[in-house]
């Protein structure tokens, strides 16, 4: 296990806005696609087109980039996929704006590492407005040094790369969709592209993430009551983060390409890396054993070993996977 170089005498500072702290790069960022957003109500912005791009690029991003890629993939390696498509993923992830895929998965790891305790980068503990985005504001937070956490990650030239220029796919996105939108019907129709396929959907994104750390970590219930921590399975999480919100699932079993156990916890992402397995760009599929499940009518499944919740530089040998015959909900 790869531990941080930081060392902690104190209490670390979390909670509430620290002033002196604040990375403004990242709260111009943030706040202009939410003033941007806002397009989205003024009258002549709307357009049919700019909605179903919008649609669709909240999957793209939040679904594929986000959850499939720099979480399911990146952090945990819960499945294996040919290079070249695996930086086909983190450039989805990159147009999410939530950072570059080293510092995001490095950041994700200390959270297990240190789930709802002072250390925890992100807990409602410290307050839900601070778990839900007021920790993405700061520029530094005491105890964390993210690129520590994601070794893996920063001796792949690739994904160090990506995680330099993170910011670049998004406005060659916005250009683009301004551009082709202008072409066909007029400035005003690539102006609402923008605002609802580039603003709307990047802030839509945010807070589906956001609500993961969050709510997910305040309201729901648990199918594994020994996690050391408060994680929940939220099911309005899940449904808006593609699976998700059934956190406390992930929680129990990290390295699990599935977080839906159950037959009703619905969990696109793990059918999404089934369906990318038929083709051919999925493989080593991990879940967890058959003794390791909940039970259909709420039984408490024993949690894994420690160890396998608190790495945070995953083994390249990833264990012989359960079989993708059988569905994970039983």
């Amino acid at each position: 296990m790869t531990e941080t170089n930081a060392v902690v005498h104190a209490k670390p500072r979390r909670g509430g806005i620290e002033w002196g702290n604040l990375s403004w790069s990242v709260i111009i960022g943030i706040g202009g696609m939410h003033l941007v957003a806002l397009g989205a109500f003024l009258p002549g912005m709307f357009s049919l087109s700019g909605l179903l791009l919008g649609l669709v690029l909240v999957w793209v991003t939040g679904g594929i980039g986000i959850t499939l890629c720099y979480h399911r993939l990146l952090t945990h390696r819960s499945f294996k996929t040919p290079k070249w498509f695996e930086y086909v993923l983190t450039i989805c992830g990159c147009l999410a704006w939530q950072g570059g895929p080293v510092t995001w998965v490095g950041v994700h790891r200390l959270h297990h590492k240190h789930s709802d305790s002072d250390m925890d980068p992100h807990s409602p503990q410290h307050g839900f407005t601070w778990g839900h985005m007021l920790w993405t504001l700061h520029d530094k937070l005491e105890g964390i040094v993210a690129k520590d956490a994601a070794k893996d990650l920063l001796r792949d030239r690739g994904l160090r790369l990506l995680d330099k220029y993170f910011w670049v796919p998004q406005f060659v996105l916005t250009a683009v969709l301004f551009g082709i939108g202008t072409a066909l019907g007029g400035w005003q129709l690539g102006l609402s592209w923008v605002v609802w396929a580039v603003a709307l959907r990047t802030v839509l994104v945010f807070h589906f993430t956001w609500f993961v750390n969050s709510a997910a970590h305040t309201w729901g219930y648990q199918n594994y009551e020994e996690t050391g921590e408060k994680s929940t399975n939220l099911w309005w999480v899940a449904l808006v983060s593609f699976g998700e919100g059934w956190h406390n699932n992930h929680h129990a079993h990290p390295r699990s390409a599935a977080h839906g156990l159950r037959w009703f916890e619905f969990d696109l992402t793990y059918w999404t890396i089934k369906a990318l397995s038929w083709v051919g760009l999925a493989h080593t599929v991990v879940m967890p054993r058959e003794d390791q499940m909940p039970g259909a009518v709420g039984e408490k499944a024993p949690k894994p070993a420690t160890s396998e919740t608190t790495a945070i530089d995953p083994p390249t040998t990833i264990p012989t996977p359960v079989s993708l015959a059988n569905p994970p909900a039983v």
